[in-house]
């Protein structure tokens, strides 16, 4: 099976890349041109090779028939030409498009919700063409006008504030179940003192569920919705039923839920519960982030508790089988930040600069612990740091042709605290520098660093330090034919600094090498990983999904044997590279679906080193230059 498989993705990568030649880098493009769509352009067909343009015209000519079977395939195909409409834009740009209007009366904001299928936000004659497009939206609840005014920045009756556009625009695209969104003026009905705004939002399909059937009497079923009665509700549930195990309090069930509902001025509350074997939790709270550079306030008010049987001894076999002990603690943990605006210069523009103050308090109580050094405590921080955001707007990062906002700026923030604990009070110091550029033609580069550390008592007694920095660079978006990839580059580094006797990294998952299974615990307090991927877009389209072929090397390297030293380059290194096929669906909150077969030479828990794995989420993201709440370094 695994030959096959391998055979198949090199199949697909060959008939795909098409042997890009070396005039793709050395010879870029000129920059797009935003006011003539790129369908106006037709491919060059001299770029690709001849097997693959007759695989790609004849089934393209297929759909066009008139047949059962050709339009049987029209229905799962796509071939649509792909709109590069304001791709690479310049941020200033984008927060000066309509700076003519600043400080007018909005008289009317007149919204337009697009229903998950079968249409487009840059191209209003599409509308639902098949049977499968239409049957979608009928079991789709569209987002309603009152959500959508709970995102926007304007209001009717006030004057329109500078970068109020922009700003909506991209918020609407962060939500959950706003696929894409445009926020402009009504040039046709603009006055010397009023405006018309309008708002077009393209919705996902909100709903999603799952079932899988492990064994007779025993499965897992999921339903999720991030958008109940199209008021931008969410709620999450998962059940596991007919489990076995020997252990103390066994449960032949578990639950995991959650449900989250926005209001207005960007407030959220929400609440999650979980229940399995020897594991109940329940948490709830409510939070206001600083969502815009505009905002003034921000803070978040949270109780959580817990109760545990946490494994204390033993390896899990039938000669040493697991000792729990009772771990049950609840924290109550609360912050509020304010943003000042520096003084701008800009007759009509804000400085996008911020200077942001913050403080938080995080209070633990243990009523029932299995070792000493889990004490009671009370911890209190504070921030001050600057902060500069800017956004760009560009395709084909982590999506398959929407619109994507690209964060960039600068960020330098330091925090001071102080932790009452019985074993001994400790002092908290923690610094963090970041910034991040973007250029269309260049591609996007993030650096990073952060430091923190507790020192207890007069001697200076430094005690869970860590030292942290990261790289990420993507390159620009290159075409060959009609296809588009890029290159993605990431590298981390996570240093422990006299870290408690159980506190570790591992390598892998998300923190080291991606599909990695370690054959048993493999763990250190340092860790270096260094991650590459190509990703290519095809202009294939089934059932809706768009489809990536996507392939990876990652290298890592982990002080498992030593954990004094700071450095893991004396360890041999781990690694691995894989190549997969990505599916992407704009329109459903599940969005991502990735098959992947990775090839690991040493410490996987298979005999072969080769692992097929499935994740649905971006490897890679975005780090915003925003403040969160004052907290510690986080060693994972």
């Amino acid at each position: 099976m695994i030959r096959y498989l391998l055979q198949l993705l090199v199949l697909l990568f060959w008939l795909g890349a098409g042997l890009a030649p070396a005039t793709a880098q050395t010879a870029p493009p000129l920059p797009p041109d935003t006011t003539r769509p790129a369908s106006a352009i037709g491919p060059d067909s001299l770029r690709r090779r001849f097997d693959q343009e007759r695989m790609l015209n004849g089934l393209k000519e297929y759909t066009k028939r008139k047949t059962m079977l050709g339009r049987a395939a029209a229905a799962v195909f796509s071939f649509r030409e792909r709109r590069e409409d304001q791709a690479g834009l310049d941020a200033a740009l984008l927060d000066r498009q309509f700076e003519q209007h600043n400080y007018k009366i909005v008289r009317h904001i007149r919204i337009t919700s697009l229903d998950a299928f079968g249409y487009s936000i840059s191209d209003s004659l599409r509308v639902p063409r098949n049977i499968l497009e239409k049957t979608g939206n009928v079991f789709h609840m569209r987002t309603r006008p009152s959500r959508v005014r709970q995102v926007l920045l304007l209001r009717e009756g006030r004057e329109l504030e500078p970068q109020a556009l922009a700003e909506s625009e991209r918020l609407l695209r962060q939500t959950d179940e706003i696929l894409d969104a445009r926020v402009f003026v009504d040039e046709r009905t603009a006055t010397a003192d009023s405006v018309d705004v309008l708002v077009i939002t393209k919705d996902l399909f909100s709903l999603s569920g799952s079932f899988q059937l492990r064994d007779v009497g025993a499965g897992v079923a999921g339903l999720r919705d991030v958008n109940f009665l199209g008021l931008g509700h969410q709620f999450k549930n998962r059940y596991a039923y007919g489990r076995t195990d020997d252990g103390p309090r066994p449960q032949s069930w578990a639950y995991e839920g959650s449900y989250r509902v926005p209001f207005r001025k960007f407030v959220y509350a929400g609440a999650t519960y979980r229940d399995e074997t020897r594991r109940r939790e329940f948490s709830v709270g409510v939070s206001r982030d600083f969502y815009s550079i505009n905002t003034r306030y921000a803070g978040a008010v949270s109780y959580s508790n817990f109760d545990w049987l946490y494994p204390v001894s033993g390896d899990g076999s039938p000669e040493k089988p697991y000792q729990y002990e009772p771990l049950r603690y609840n924290t109550q943990d609360a912050w509020v930040g304010r943003a000042f605006q520096p003084r701008s210069y800009d007759l009509g523009y804000e400085s996008p600069g911020r200077i942001i103050v913050a403080a938080r308090t995080v209070r633990t109580s243990y009523h029932a612990k299995p070792y000493d050094f889990l004490q009671s405590a009370n911890l209190m921080l504070g921030t001050v740091g600057y902060s500069i955001r800017r956004y760009y707007k560009d395709k084909y990062l982590f999506g398959f042709g929407r619109t994507e906002d690209i964060p960039t700026g600068s960020l330098v923030s330091f925090t001071a605290g102080y932790e009452f604990n019985p074993a001994g009070n400790r002092r908290y110091y923690g610094l963090r520098l970041s910034s991040a550029s973007y250029r269309p033609q260049r591609g996007y580069l993030y650096l990073s660093g952060e430091f923190g550390s507790f020192v207890r008592g007069r001697g200076n007694d430094w005690q869970q330090g860590l030292l942290s920095g990261q790289i990420l660079y993507f390159t620009r978006l290159y075409h060959t034919g009609n296809f588009q990839w890029r290159h993605f580059i990431w590298q981390r580094s996570v240093l422990g600094l006299h870290r408690f006797a159980n506190e570790y990294l591992t390598i892998d998952g998300e923190r080291g090498l991606r599909g990695f299974r370690p054959t048993g615990p493999l763990t250190g307090t340092s860790r270096v990983t260094l991650n590459y991927e190509a990703t290519m877009y095809t202009p294939l389209s089934f059932l809706g999904f768009r489809m990536a072929v996507v392939g990876f090397a990652d290298i890592a390297w982990l002080n498992a044997t030593k954990p004094e030293r700071l450095l893991p380059f004396f360890e041999k290194p781990y690694t691995g590279i894989g190549m997969g096929l990505r599916f992407r669906n704009e329109y459903t909150a599940i969005r991502t679906i990735q098959l992947t077969l990775g090839f690991y030479p040493r410490g996987l828990n298979a005999p072969n080193g080769i692992r097929i794995f499935e994740n649905s989420r971006s490897y890679y993201e975005f780090s915003d230059f925003t403040f969160g709440q004052p907290g510690v370094t986080r060693f994972q």
